[in-house]
């Protein structure tokens, strides 16, 4: 049967018009740059920092959004999943993320235990992982890798920070020769304790440090009781701890138990800089503990840093807190926030102007160019990236961490001493618990 001429013309009108809505819808969803944000939600995880994290992260995804997106024009569109604590998940989430959610940056990630095969995954499928959190230097080191970043800083530094900080004050706070301090180091056996207590050993070694103890343990230990026996036969006057959560809290409780006594105990970011939480386990028993991470950014001297920086770490805070109720604002909140602001702002412009798109090669060339001068992030350092070719390719070669101190209710800076905000207490006092 013929068709008519009016069946005709309402067939290629109905059909005209569904191409003109899926081209519309097509146009809509390429103007939304779709980011897969991977964090440990639950798990021993969640309390070390990571929930921190992943709400200093979406704080920067607001208000970019809330300026139009990236760029004034891109919006952002972030799908969230939870790695469970646990590497299987972080990896089969990742491939989710890729495989049926089609996004071409991955953005998060807190263990560095999940960091290191995660990296190795998205390398080999070409997208983009933007790393903000999770800190060995094992994620990068002899590598080459093209299509991970990481602005944060990476575990040799802990190590350098340590030993340096233990180095210049020694015969001023302790009337000791470098030589004669006793440090031990004990550590979770993942990539993130095992990166830290290497770089700690080999800075310490440096400096003209005795290590008398160097002591692996898994982080779910349900006992460190052992662990503890000997640290009181090695009698060091300071311990290095690069601990989660539940481990920390563990030791600590321990070891408080035992008697066990130290001039200072330093902890490694993680479950350390979670410090609202250490205060409801041990209240002022932490007092004047030192802890190496990035600063938090709030603790920094707005007038040192880039015009318009202090101002941003003023709305980040008071959206933490409205957040979270929290007083504390920890360290985690600026990592998680500042990296993927670095991200939105810093490379996504670049990449879609420059380079053509938000493709994963557009974002390489974009973070290749990054050149942000120290004092340019909410952390205080800069950002360039280590070239391809290089032994830390893809690593920020411009962070810093510091040695920060629990004073009282509030955080204090006492290390670089250029940027101190407090003279360190160092030996603990004699009132402390642990104080020998």
């Amino acid at each position: 049967m013929p068709t008519s001429r009016r069946t005709l013309l309402r067939t290629s009108a109905a059909a005209a018009a569904a191409f003109s809505f899926d081209w519309t819808r097509a146009q809509a969803q390429a103007e939304t740059v779709r980011i897969g944000v991977i964090y440990d939600l639950t798990g021993p995880f969640a309390a070390g920092g990571s929930v921190a994290c992943s709400i200093g992260t979406q704080i920067a995804i607001d208000l970019v959004n809330e300026k139009g997106g990236v760029g004034g024009k891109y919006k952002i569109a972030s799908v969230n999943v939870d790695s469970q604590s646990k590497p299987d998940v972080a990896i089969n989430e990742a491939n989710r993320l890729i495989d049926q959610e089609k996004v071409d940056i991955l953005n998060g990630v807190y263990a560095s235990s999940h960091a290191v095969p995660l990296a190795a995954k998205v390398e080999q499928q070409k997208r983009i992982l933007w790393i903000t959190t999770a800190v060995s230097t094992a994620v990068f080191k002899d590598k080459n890798l093209q299509y991970v970043f990481r602005a944060q800083i990476h575990s040799d530094q802990y190590g350098q920070a340590f030993a340096s900080f233990i180095a210049e004050h020694a015969k001023a706070k302790l009337g000791m020769d470098p030589k004669d301090v006793k440090v031990a180091l004990i550590h979770e056996d993942g990539p993130y304790g095992v990166g830290v207590a290497a770089a700690d050993e080999a800075f310490a070694k440096q400096e003209g440090l005795q290590v008398v103890l160097k002591e692996g343990y898994s982080a779910s230990a349900p006992d460190l009781s052992v662990l503890v026996t000997k640290l009181k036969r090695a009698k060091p006057d300071v311990i290095s701890h690069a601990g989660y959560n539940p481990d920390i809290t563990l030791f600590l409780r321990q070891a408080r138990e035992s008697g066990l006594k130290f001039k200072m105990l330093f902890g490694a970011g993680a479950g350390y800089s979670q410090l609202d939480k250490l205060r409801e386990s041990f209240g002022t028993d932490i007092d004047n503990f030192c802890n190496i991470d990035p600063v938090p950014a709030q603790l920094l001297d707005p007038a040192k840093l880039a015009p318009g920086v202090g101002d941003l770490t003023k709305v980040m805070v008071a959206r933490y807190r409205e957040k979270t109720n929290a007083t504390e604002v920890p360290p985690h909140c600026s990592m998680g926030f500042n990296q993927t602001w670095i991200l939105l702002n810093n490379v996504l412009p670049v990449a879609k102007e420059k380079y053509g798109g938000f493709d994963p090669e557009a974002i390489r060339k974009a973070a290749l160019d990054v050149d942000i001068a120290p004092g340019g992030t909410i952390q205080g350092y800069g950002v360039k990236f280590f070239r391809p070719g290089t032994p830390l390719s893809g690593q920020n070669e411009r962070s810093t961490p510091v040695v920060m101190q629990n004073a009282g209710q509030r955080i204090s800076v006492v290390w670089p001493t250029n940027i101190r905000t407090q003279d360190p207490v160092f030996p603990l006092p004699k009132g402390s618990v642990y104080g020998a």
